[in-house]
């Protein structure tokens, strides 16, 4: 068992200390005195326990820790999509992919995200966490950043922790429908790629085009490899005949439509014997284009210099389709309520893809299509109670929860072309593939947290908290790969058609013949398991007057494991990965009510983070999505982290305040990504560089301004607002003398960190300045809004490259949005306008590497900007 020992035995020294001058303060104190009525809005009595400041927020008065908070009217005023596109608004945070959430610079590893309290599976393959882009913001009631640790949360704990509340149960009842379209500028009206698919891909569900076809389905069950040594002549022509065709695999061009979407949200609650019963529901449905077209290069060393070796231009062209519901039933009797969550989410992408440059391995042009449809779904069904005994002095809440994510990817095709000696391109049979892909993961969770107030005077009081968790977290994960072999010579008419011509029913056995590709002895399958079974100890006590202290400590006992999978023989021999440990994570937080409207926080912690489950796979798999090879590391280990927080907040009116806080950060054998090889492909793994340390210093304001007497009548109706954060961090990772590191290719052996890491390099992921920026009016009389909204964030290592070579870097830029809204009466029913406008800058996505003055653009493509008009009414 592992203990990260904070030198709390003081903290813990000085708590009995505060506590007992405690105890005789109340024995001594004297009878209150009631203060005038304009004073006493000056404190706020809350159970006893005196509060200076009428401003402070009650989300951040009721939390101990440094803590953001996203609400509904934060949601509608930047009018961002889902959960990941809000998130980029809050202090420190930025986006990676338009997915996942990079906390104060740490990837998110080391952040972790909770639905209503309760953990989720992911169904990315690269991923244990889950992207947050897939919560819709119609679903969400709020949501909660906590960036500094506390014992009743998960261990894996380094950036911060992100909980979405879905919506809850209305006082009224509700019921809006919405509908939207939208446009691109380099999608809409556009020449954009398309190929045929199926008859109902608008819905997010295939017609079954895509199912594996039967023959082929009990070929990969039967544990044999397809080809000519297992299978006769006519086996193989049937399943290849059996592929579909022309519907999956041949590119066209036509205009890309408008985005649209639809949905719908209501609820009700109604008191009977039992209590009172309530009901919401929240159902969506978009459908959205995007095409993206620029560059892929990748670099090589030539004596010591860097040039470039690949460069291809690629255009891309995918259709994402979206469908959520999320359905809640809540039962209220009194000081107890019951409440049961349902959600499901699916999310399509159908795209297709070309790419033409010089291939440096083949020293020639060449062009590849690719089509594919990304299935990913979470269904995910949660029970919550929350129960008051002996008059509220005690404190009953559990939860349980069961989730899963699927990632369904069938045949992703991709067929290569070469020049002929006319300039024509003519196919590249060896460069042909279609692959069939699945990956499944759940989560089942479960635990409870016990409370006692114990009143430590008249005015102060203690809150003890002992509770118990558990966590069983299971993934399996299966590629096959096909290809079509030349068994006899094809004509020049032949490797000159078109792709459905080649691969049609007549070629099929005379000239071509199947053959499976998929990667052998556990290259392309694996199972995983993670299993975490936690209790944990916390008193929140104000141990002087508007002083309080939260500490707590946390036993977590981890078991996780990978095991790959051999699908053509019995497995003997396939390494399984396991880390089994124990940690005691202790945590401290200071909070002094200092002043009228300011708190100061202390916090100190130690955490982990784990490896995710690919990350241990020591296999090979390719992201299609980003054309990069990843290999896994069978002993990567733990990461164990020290986080020390500082902040002083000023709610010097209501909904406006200043806060500035620093932190630091010490991470021992935090895992980074680093390329191993970097020939026609760009291949990464997975290692535990020595040590790193992260540290910055936060600032955030918001100020509404009024004018009532400028005589601008559009300046004078209006209420102003002015916000603003930014965040600095510098971070390096650290490489003494004699540090060693562990890799795939080493199999285990020690082998010198600098050959690897580069001492003082900027952590993965860690962008040094994050800022953001709201510039907006209300209008009460007109009942409108409108905001400019500005998200800055600098440049950032995307992957970690071998000494002598030039890390891969992302520069994310600044983006300009404007969102106005807008509500009316038609008919005696309200009506909501919102108009959005985004990437109004067109800033471009680009990631690089550079030396001497040689660039490669490593993937840079246009974002190009939308526009969006969307009406809601409310019965």
């Amino acid at each position: 068992m592992k203990t990260l020992s904070l030198t709390l035995s003081g903290v813990l020294l000085a708590t009995s200390a505060l506590i007992a001058p405690g105890l005789a303060y109340a024995q001594t104190a004297p009878a209150p005195v009631e203060a005038p009525a304009e004073q006493q809005d000056d404190a706020t009595q809350v159970d006893e326990i005196v509060v200076l400041g009428r401003y402070i927020p009650e989300p951040n008065r009721e939390s101990p820790e440094v803590a953001a908070f996203l609400t509904q009217e934060d949601l509608a005023r930047t009018g961002d999509a889902n959960a990941a596109e809000a998130l980029t608004r809050v202090t420190g945070l930025s986006i990676v992919e338009g997915r996942f959430i990079y906390v104060r610079g740490l990837g998110e590893r080391y952040s972790s995200a909770l639905l209503n309290g309760s953990p989720l599976p992911s169904p990315e393959p690269l991923q244990r966490v889950i992207p947050l882009d897939l919560f819709p913001s119609d679903i969400l009631a709020g949501v909660t950043v906590q960036k500094t640790y506390s014992a009743n949360y998960p261990g894996e704990f380094g950036g911060g922790l992100i909980d979405l509340q879905t919506i809850s149960t209305p006082s009224e009842p509700f019921f809006t429908l919405k509908a939207g379209i939208g446009a691109h500028s380099e999608t809409t009206a556009q020449d954009s790629l398309i190929y045929m698919g199926s008859r109902t891909d608008f819905t997010g569900f295939d017609d079954d085009t895509r199912e594996i076809p039967g023959q082929i389905a009990l070929a990969f069950n039967s544990g044999r490899r397809i080809n000519a040594n297992n299978y006769s002549a006519t086996e193989l022509r049937r399943m290849g005949q059996s592929l579909v065709n022309a519907p999956l695999r041949l590119l066209q061009r036509e205009e890309a439509p408008v985005n649209f979407s639809f949905g719908a949200t209501g609820g009700a609650s109604m008191d009977t014997e039992i209590g009172t019963v309530g009901a919401v529901f929240v159902a969506g449905y978009d459908n959205e284009w995007k095409s993206r077209e620029g560059q892929r290069q990748t670099g090589r060393l030539d004596a010591g210099n860097l040039v470039l070796a690949n460069d291809f231009g690629f255009q891309s062209t995918q259709n994402d389709i979206g469908l959520n519901f999320l359905g809640g039933l809540s039962l209220v009797n009194g000081d107890h309520e019951i409440k049961w969550t349902n959600l499901y989410v699916r999310t399509v992408t159908k795209e297709a893809r070309t790419q033409e440059g010089f291939d440096d391995a083949a020293g020639s042009t060449r062009r590849t299509d690719l089509t594919a449809w990304y299935v990913r779904q979470l269904l995910s069904t949660q029970l919550t109670g929350e129960h008051f005994f002996g008059d509220g002095a005690w404190e009953l809440n559990w939860r349980a929860a069961y989730a899963e994510t699927s990632r369904d990817a069938p045949y992703e095709t991709q067929f290569g072309y070469g020049l002929n000696a006319a300039g024509n391109y003519i196919h590249s049979i060896q460069s042909n593939s279609i692959a069939f892909s699945e990956l499944n993961d759940s989560v089942a969770s479960g635990g409870a947290d016990l409370s006692y107030i114990l009143p430590l005077s008249d005015y102060r009081e203690a809150k003890f908290t002992v509770g118990a968790s558990t966590y069983d977290n299971q993934r399996d994960s299966v590629e096959r790969r096909l290809r079509f072999n030349a068994i006899n010579t094809l004509s020049p008419d032949q490797l000159e058609s078109r792709v459905d011509f080649l691969f049609s029913d007549y070629n099929i056995g005379p000239y071509l013949q199947l053959e499976e590709v998929t990667g052998s002895n556990g290259a392309a399958a694996y199972d995983g398991q993670l299993t975490v079974n936690a209790v944990h100890g916390q008193v929140e006590a104000e141990v002087l007057p508007l002083v309080n202290l939260t500490i707590g400590v946390r036993y977590e006992d981890g078991e996780q494991s990978v095991q790959p999978v051999d699908l053509f023989g019995a497995g003997t021999g396939l390494i399984r990965t396991e880390i089994n440990e124990q940690y005691v994570l202790p945590a401290a937080t200071v909070t002094w009510n200092f002043a009228e409207d300011m708190q100061l926080r202390l916090a100190a912690s130690k955490t982990i983070g784990r490896p995710q489950f690919r990350e241990l796979a020591p296999q090979q798999y390719r992201d299609i999505e980003t054309d990069r090879t990843f290999i896994g590391n069978q002993f990567l280990v733990d990461t164990e982290i020290t986080n020390l927080d500082a902040r002083v907040e000023w709610y010097f009116a209501r909904q406006q305040y200043v806060t500035a806080g620093l932190f630091y950060k010490d991470l021992e054998k935090p895992v980074e990504s680093s390329v191993v090889d970097q020939g026609s492909n760009i291949s990464q793994t997975f290692l535990n560089a020595p040590n790193a340390r992260i540290m910055g210093a936060e600032i955030e304001g918001k100020k509404y301004f009024e004018f009532p007497d400028s005589g601008v009548e559009f300046i004078a109706n209006k209420r102003w607002l002015i916000q603003a954060n930014y965040t600095y961090s510098d971070s390096e990772v650290q490489v003494e003398a004699g540090d060693t590191v562990l890799t795939q290719s080493g199999l285990g052996v020690p082998e010198n960190a600098a050959f690897y890491v580069v001492d003082g390099s900027r952590l993965q992921g860690q962008s040094e300045h994050v800022a953001n920026l709201q510039l907006g009016w209300e209008d009460d009389v007109a009942r409108s809004q409108a905001t400019f909204i500005v998200n800055y964030v600098s440049e950032r290592t995307s992957a970690r490259n071998i000494a002598g070579n030039p890390d891969l870097i992302q520069d994310p830029g600044a983006f300009l949005d404007f969102v106005y809204r807008k509500d009316f009466d038609v008919m005696g029913r309200e009506l909501g306008l919102a108009i959005e406008l985004r990437n109004l800058l067109g800033t471009d996505y680009d990631e690089y590497s550079e030396q001497g003055g040689t660039r490669i653009n490593v993937n840079t493509y246009d974002l190009g900007q939308s526009a969006s008009l969307s009406l809601t009414a409310r019965f």
